[in-house]
């Protein structure tokens, strides 16, 4: 049974150029021995792009309005690649791996709501050994700025958060590709296909491991049986010449080729020990990275968390302060009305009784009870009493 394969890798700005290189097919010597460059105008679209990645991603960085800090070794784009094995794209025919393709770019456009205007490129390569589609998107996320409004950012941390994020999209494509009629399994968990880092991949290449481990378990180190001289039954042949002329050379060669293989498998032994070493510091740093990577997703879940928590006290206090001041205006608005109050009363009275003008009243109800009906002079003089008697 096949597997549907769907991989996901991040590109920074440099690493985004090397895959526009290798996708677009803009070299003429490949690296990659797989492609067929007679095949290469069999290669199709179902997203052009019209300029290189960078170049695309600014424009929709412009276009999009989409957010987010970017440094220079920012991760600004992902790849998918969608694909299977050859048996199964033979077994589909050419249309159904058509819409195999066209499917798998219709779940990505749906999928966490990323949208297609978020995609650069899709690319189907037919040219090598078994058709695969390269695309190209801005990992995009659907959020809310300090101010509550909805913007789009650009985080691919965010995209792909959570430790089973890939093992999610490998159960979403699953499901989704299958409910359109393909006949295929899940890709297997990494725990089960022991996947390693690319660059222990690389190092197997260098070394070229596989074959070395199996020349290494053929090699067979004993010496080979001579032959034994009263076996060999030579007509008008004495046993010295026998001796001299056959026996002592392939001896003496026999004995060349050990040393030469013993020296060939200690130099093998070496390439095998240092891949196991290398796999072995490959899977500290893995494991390693993967730590870091929780702690700083805990550390930004702890700073989104407190941003949250000092939005609402911001907002808490705001509102306070807001009630505070709607108080106070309407405390003013009271004292001012008081105050027109008071000064029409003190001129009823006076015109009642016929006291005189209203200032002599004011100053004599002041003196007498040493108390000014101006709020701020009462409230200074107060102030100055109480200063007075604490100096005392």
């Amino acid at each position: 049974m096949s597997y549907a394969i769907i991989r996901n890798e991040k590109l920074t700005r440099t690493e985004a150029k090397g895959s526009y290189v290798h996708n677009e097919r803009r070299t003429r010597g490949h690296t990659n021995k797989d492609i067929d460059s007679e095949k290469t105008h069999l290669n199709y679209y179902l997203k052009k792009n019209e300029l290189s990645y960078i170049k695309e991603f600014d424009r929709l960085k412009k276009e999009n309005n989409l957010q987010g800090h970017i440094r220079s070794n920012s991760i600004i784009m992902c790849e998918m690649l969608f694909t299977s094995d050859k048996e199964f794209f033979d077994k589909i025919g050419e249309k159904e791996t058509k819409r195999y393709f066209e499917e798998s770019y219709n779940f990505i456009c749906s999928y966490k709501n990323l949208g297609e205007k978020n995609i650069i490129s899709a690319v189907v390569h037919l040219d090598e050994g078994t058709p695969h589609m390269h695309l190209i998107y801005i990992p995009v996320i659907h959020t809310k700025d300090k101010e509550r409004k909805e913007i789009d950012k650009i985080c691919c941390r965010d995209f792909w958060k959570g430790r089973d994020s890939y093992r999610q999209l490998q159960n979403a494509f699953f499901e989704y590709i299958t409910s359109k009629g393909f006949e295929i399994e899940r890709g297997l968990p990494v725990e089960e296909t022991g996947a390693k880092h690319e660059k222990i991949e690389n190092l197997k290449k260098v070394t070229n491991f596989e074959n070395t481990k199996k020349i290494l378990d053929n090699i067979k180190l004993d010496l080979p049986k001579t032959p034994n001289i009263n076996d060999i039954k030579l007509i008008k042949l004495n046993r010295e010449k026998v001796e001299d002329e056959i026996i002592k050379p392939k001896d003496k060669l026999i004995n060349e080729l050990y040393q030469e293989n013993v020296l060939l498998h200690k130099e093998l032994s070496k390439q095998v020990n240092l891949v196991n070493t290398a796999e072995k510091y490959q899977k500290e740093r893995d494991k390693i990275f993967y730590e870091n990577e929780q702690l700083n997703n805990q550390i930004h879940n702890m700073k989104i968390e407190y941003e949250e928590k000092a939005f609402d006290l911001e907002w808490k206090y705001k509102s306070k302060i807001k009630g505070l001041e709607k108080e106070n205006s309407r405390l003013c608005m009271v004292v001012n009305k008081f105050k027109e109050t008071i000064g029409k009363f003190i001129k009823w009275v006076c015109k009642k009784f016929d006291m005189g003008a209203e200032d002599n009243l004011i100053r004599d109800f002041e003196k007498e009870n040493r108390i000014f009906l101006d709020a701020e002079k009462q409230i200074k003089n107060e102030k100055m009493e109480k200063d007075f008697n604490i100096e005392l």
